[in-house]
């Protein structure tokens, strides 16, 4: 699909206002689940739940309730932001209610007459400048929307089910809707939390064909294989077998009535099992439960489940009906993929995946292939997403799943922008955000971190890995600054404080949390922030030895944060003026010893009153003061990796370790 022209949908200059008044036609399945999101993310929206059944809106507005109190019971939820879920809903079974709605949302059956006939009843009863929206799973938007006087205010937002809790939402972009319309609603999802993708007016747009193909193929493999075998190799791609998805989601009916959609528009390969029609629940088993299927069988269930995958991948690809980086993502957020399609290919290699696929093509004729090399497939950015902003290369990190976490890939391809453009006249610099409006990066992904346990040498040597970014942005020759959208944990506090400046928004904090798993920060936090503003060394001794948060309100007041902010759209802006402001001064860390404040003796407790490990807190104050000491940047990091290697060979830092991979509270009294 062609380029966007902002790519982080917090960039979009939106063409109109926060909605006031929403409106959800259908109150049935996915209707209250969108209706809570909405409510959950707008405290003062009105919602209008229309039904043409009573009963049906007095369960949806159970549900919504159901939702505030688990929420309430889970601390996910105040009292004041439940109390804000609860008011202003209002039910209804006439359109006349949707006179004062800013939006009207369709999520109705599936049937494209039914649907045509509401909206034709919405356009009758709302404003001219209201907005209408399908969440329709597989009709393209010029079915629901030709006959309408005023198509171009309506569109397809596909959401995806639990629609409260999965972030993706499918924003379908049509000839006939405004050109402004697809970017307002990608900034709108953003700013509330979701993760839009933009594709194309195909039927099944672009994740759905996934999903719904995968499941059809598992069906079509009951002839060979039971559901629980189907899915338990399944599981080895998803963390949910299609047949349990299917039970979860009462999927069948939405199997037939997409894949017959797709059949009638692009061949009788995609008609739905029929087994479908005749089964209304599966016996398969819970993730996380395989049973034993014979060596041959999986092969087969393996390479068919595969080649359907590949073969919707590469369509998907070829038509451009979405990005790459979208799909990998979608299908991780969406449906639980283990990896997206693309790096699935990528790891299996380009003669596995043409095997996989010439051998799907011989048992289905029909099915899609590669118009080009499986090579060609694979060249995109899957974590960070790079805008033009006045002058200046705006990287965004994007794990949502991980609220940006760091991990080798994503370093790499921030490395990668940094290096192509730095010695570019036509640009000023860099700006470094993350994604939504909660997180700018919490830290590194610690999957390595097991392996690593009592091997100094090994640890040392990640240590200096994980600090290639943070080392060349010490002699980067323009100026970066981080923009914190959000919180920043360990790793991404040590990213921040390596950018030459820091702007913020006002709710925006900082953490460096390792104590509190047994281990110390190894790629600058004990030695950076020193040297940068060495008049704040107790607040930096406290975040390290008792995991003091910082706020961004307290980091200006100290002089890391250069100016903050109130609203996500004010963010980037700030970052610029400070560009504007560093161009053509150096950027240099001290290399001389730094006179800073001592520790005070801890009592060996974190903030939040956690016992931690005195022997973890003793390495972390030697390496404070060994690396103030030093006469170079780099030996003073070297100080950093080698404290990091030590705690690495530490008991604190196994039980750390584990009790986070195994979501408990470590014990470090039985370590020290």
């Amino acid at each position: 699909m062609p380029a966007l022209p902002v790519n982080n949908p917090i960039l979009i200059n939106p063409i109109r206002k926060m909605p006031k008044s929403i409106a959800i036609i259908g109150a049935g399945t996915i209707g209250p689940d969108i209706g809570y999101y909405l409510k959950s993310a707008l405290k003062d929206l009105t919602l209008v739940l229309i039904d043409i059944n009573p009963q049906a809106l007095t369960k949806a507005v159970d549900r919504i309730h159901a939702y505030v109190e688990k929420g309430l019971k889970r601390g996910k939820l105040s009292e004041q932001q439940a109390e804000a879920v609860r008011q202003n809903l209002v039910t209804s079974t006439d359109y006349a209610a949707l006179a004062d709605c800013d939006w009207v949302l369709e999520a109705a059956t599936e049937d494209l007459g039914l649907k045509r006939k509401i909206f034709s009843q919405i356009e009758a009863n709302i404003r001219p400048d209201a907005l209408i929206t399908s969440n329709t799973s597989s009709l393209p938007a010029e079915w629901l929307f030709s006959h309408l006087d005023h198509p171009e205010r309506a569109t397809v937002t596909h959401f995806f089910a639990p629609a409260f809790q999965n972030p993706v939402v499918e924003v379908i972009d049509w000839h006939g809707t405004n050109p402004g319309l697809s970017d307002y609603l990608r900034w709108f999802f953003g700013m509330t939390g979701k993760v839009p993708m933009i594709t194309t007016d195909a039927v099944c747009f672009m994740l759905d064909r996934i999903f719904d193909n995968w499941c059809n193929e598992a069906a079509l493999l009951l002839d060979i294989a039971s559901p629980a075998q189907i899915d338990s190799v399944a599981m080895e791609l998803v963390h949910a077998g299609p047949f349990f998805v299917l039970n979860f989601a009462h999927g069948n009916p939405i199997i037939v009535e997409t894949n017959t959609v797709q059949a009638a528009e692009e061949g009788d390969h995609y008609t739905p099992a029929a087994i479908f029609n005749e089964v209304d629940r599966w016996d398969t088993n819970p993730p996380g439960s395989p049973v034993p299927v014979d060596s041959e069988i999986a092969d087969k269930i393996r390479d068919r489940l595969l080649g359907i995958l590949f073969s919707q991948t590469v369509d998907i690809m070829d038509r451009s009906i979405g990005s790459a980086a979208d799909f990998d993502l979608g299908c991780r957020l969406a449906f639980a993929f283990k990896k997206g399609p693309l790096d699935l290919m990528q790891a299996l290699g380009d003669e596995e995946v043409m095997r996989i696929l010439q051998k799907f093509a011989d048992y289905k004729p029909g099915m899609p292939q590669p118009k080009k090399s499986i090579s060609e497939y694979l060249d995109f950015y899957r974590n960070i997403l790079v805008d033009d902003v006045d002058g200046a290369k705006v990287i965004t990190l994007r794990r949502p799943e991980a609220m940006n976490a760091l991990h080798d890939q994503m370093t790499d391809e921030i490395l990668s922008v940094i290096r192509a453009y730095e010695n570019d006249p036509a640009v000023k610099g860099f700006v470094i955000t993350g994604y939504g409006t909660q997180a700018f990066c919490a830290g590194a992904d610690i999957g390595k971190f097991p392996t690593l346990l009592g091997d100094k040498a090994q640890s040392i040597d990640y240590a200096v890995s994980c600090s290639r970014l943070l080392v060349h942005l010490d002699s980067c020759p323009k100026p970066v600054i981080a923009a914190l959208n959000g919180l920043a944990l360990g790793g991404g506090l040590e990213l921040a404080t390596r950018c030459h400046g820091l702007v913020a928004r006002e709710n925006a904090w900082m953490q460096l949390p390792e104590v509190t798993l047994g281990i110390v920060p190894g790629i600058g936090a004990m030695v950076i922030p020193y040297r940068r503003w060495p008049e704040a060394a107790a607040t930096f001794n406290r975040m390290l030895t008792q995991a003091e948060k910082l706020t961004a309100k307290q980091a200006h007041k100290i002089g890391m944060i250069a100016e903050l902010v109130a609203e996500p759209q004010a963010l980037i802006p700030a970052a610029i003026r400070q560009l504007d402001k560093l161009q053509g001064s150096q950027h240099e860390i001290t290399g001389d010893p730094v006179q800073i404040t001592g520790f005070e003796p801890s009592d060996g407790t974190s903030v939040n009153g956690q016992i931690l490990s005195g022997e973890i807190i003793g390495i972390i104050e030697k390496a404070v003061a060994e690396a103030a000491a030093c006469s170079s940047l780099d030996d003073a990091l070297d100080v950093g990796y080698a404290a990091f290697g030590d705690s690495a060979c530490t008991n604190a830092a196994g039980e750390g370790i584990s009790a986070f991979q195994e979501r408990r509270k470590p014990d470090f009294e039985k370590t020290g």
